[in-house]
């Protein structure tokens, strides 16, 4: 891989997304992980609270510090401006109108019909702006029998499959240990904003766009689906195996585990060299990948026979050695406080908040060399920006 390239010389230049405005009425995951991508990137996004308390994550998710506002609200919302609305009044709504004539983006997080029931859709706001891009995230999206569900990143990894496939074999249903309905929904927002927005900014026309937490979920199942279409069966649970290639998974060593990619012959090969298990390479259940996929429980056997004689640093370092892809299963302590590589990149970060002090977050792990994300705002507190804003 090649290094990451240096920060820019001299003063900061502008970011790679100076001159978008962002309206955010989103709350919870996944609008507000979208709106703090596009703030990394320099998007003035102000964020619209309710008076009352706010985004629900404020003070209703995990545990707090030395202020109401929890630690996840603060892990999401970096780099944006608050200001408090009350949308279901006129004079809500028309403040928030005068906002939109010089907005680029607006983005929700409601029920369908929620957004057409206040006057916020986007045949309203575009006749406001017709340049706006309005951006809507969703359980379900705005159509179909499931359009009125309430969305939430766990019933959409049910019934988008992916707790299907997820854990051990015969185990019970496990959902993905990170919330890759919301964040995946997040994502594809954010790409869908920036194709939008990009498009406006040619023609002088905004549109709308909708993504939702199911279909966001369902677009990442790319081998599961790749499977079902070349066998006719549903995929099943595989553990930390992988379904198109193997050995590629986690193994059981003397001390704990070690994961490793011995995904073609040629690593294949190294890897019977290197556990001196070279009798494997003329075994028919092992001659190929397909062969070691059909075989891959006796082929664990006969590997984990090795692996469990040593420690996983021991064979991380055997296998880097022979040009094996491998490494440890790490924990969140280790990987955020020990691992040299999550230091050496940058990845945690720092801001000084108002009234919890020093606070980490995860960095930004898109690398621009020229407009690199930044982290120039603290997370705000509930209508900091009001007079900045709106001017009260």
């Amino acid at each position: 891989m090649p290094p990451s390239p240096p920060p820019p010389a001299g003063p900061p230049a502008a970011q790679a997304l100076t001159g978008m405005t962002v309206l955010d009425l989103t709350q919870v995951m996944a609008g507000p992980f979208c709106t703090m991508v596009l703030a990394d990137l320099g998007a003035d996004v102000i964020k619209v609270e309710n008076p009352q308390d706010g985004d629900q994550t404020r003070r209703s998710w995990g545990t707090s510090g030395k202020g109401e506002d929890s630690r996840a609200f603060l892990s999401l919302n970096r780099n944006k401006r608050s200001i408090t609305l009350d949308l279901k009044t006129q004079e809500g709504r028309d403040s928030f109108y005068r906002l939109v004539r010089t907005a680029d983006v607006v983005i929700e997080n409601w029920r369908p019909g929620v957004a057409e029931r206040l006057g916020l859709d986007f045949d309203t706001l575009s006749a406001i702006n017709p340049r706006l891009v309005v951006a809507s995230i969703s359980g379900f999206g705005k159509t179909g029998p499931y359009a009125t569900r309430p969305g939430y990143d766990l019933i959409a990894q049910a019934m988008a499959g992916v707790m299907s496939i997820t854990g051990e074999p015969d185990g019970r249903p496990v959902k993905s240990g990170i919330p890759v309905a919301d964040l995946g929904a997040g994502l594809f927002c954010a790409v869908g904003i920036l194709a939008a927005w990009s498009s406006s900014k040619e023609t002088g026309q905004g549109q709308y766009l909708e993504t939702s937490l199911f279909e966001s979920t369902l677009a990442l199942s790319v081998w599961e689906s790749t499977e079902f279409w070349t066998t006719g069966d549903a995929p099943l649970a595989l553990g930390s195996a992988n379904r198109m290639s193997a050995p590629y998974q986690a193994l059981a060593t003397k001390d704990g585990y070690v994961t490793i990619g011995a995904n073609n012959d040629r690593l294949w090969n190294r890897l019977c060299e290197c556990t001196e298990l070279t009798r494997l390479l003329s075994d028919t259940r092992f001659i190929d990948n397909p062969s070691r996929m059909a075989n891959r429980a006796a082929l664990v056997e006969e590997l984990e026979a090795v692996f469990t004689g040593r420690t996983t640093a021991e064979w991380v370092d055997v296998l880097l050695g022979a040009g094996i892809p491998a490494g440890p299963i790490q924990n969140y302590q280790q990987v955020l406080e020990e691992d040299p590589h999550v230091k050496e990149r940058d990845m945690i970060k720092f801001m000084d908040h108002p009234v919890e002090g020093r606070v980490e977050v995860i960095g930004s792990p898109i690398r621009l060399s020229r407009t690199p994300p930044t982290i120039r705002r603290h997370p705000p507190l509930l209508g900091e920006h009001n007079d900045e804003v709106l001017g009260r």
